[in-house]
């Protein structure tokens, strides 16, 4: 049960991350890859400063950091 939550709240953060970064989405599905992704991005990244996030609201602000910063740095090598 706790995949599929996973992966609910790395749809969700795809889409916002995608409406946070102007100019940095690409398109729906690329952005809930993405959310998935950066969902484990933003668990290592939060546990690397020693930041824990409890319950469906910490995801989901860990996954959208992560798939902000995922975003990110696809546009930085994707403009190259």
């Amino acid at each position: 049960m706790n995949f599929i939550w996973y992966i609910l709240i790395g749809l969700v953060s795809g889409f916002v991350a995608g409406k946070l970064m102007r100019g940095g989405g690409f398109g729906l599905i690329v952005n809930i890859v993405v959310g998935i992704v950066g969902g484990v991005l933003g668990g290592w990244l939060f546990g690397l400063f020693g930041i824990t996030a409890g319950g469906i609201i910490g995801s989901l602000i860990t996954s959208v950091v992560g798939a902000v910063v995922l975003l990110w740095l696809v546009s930085l090598i994707s403009r190259r």
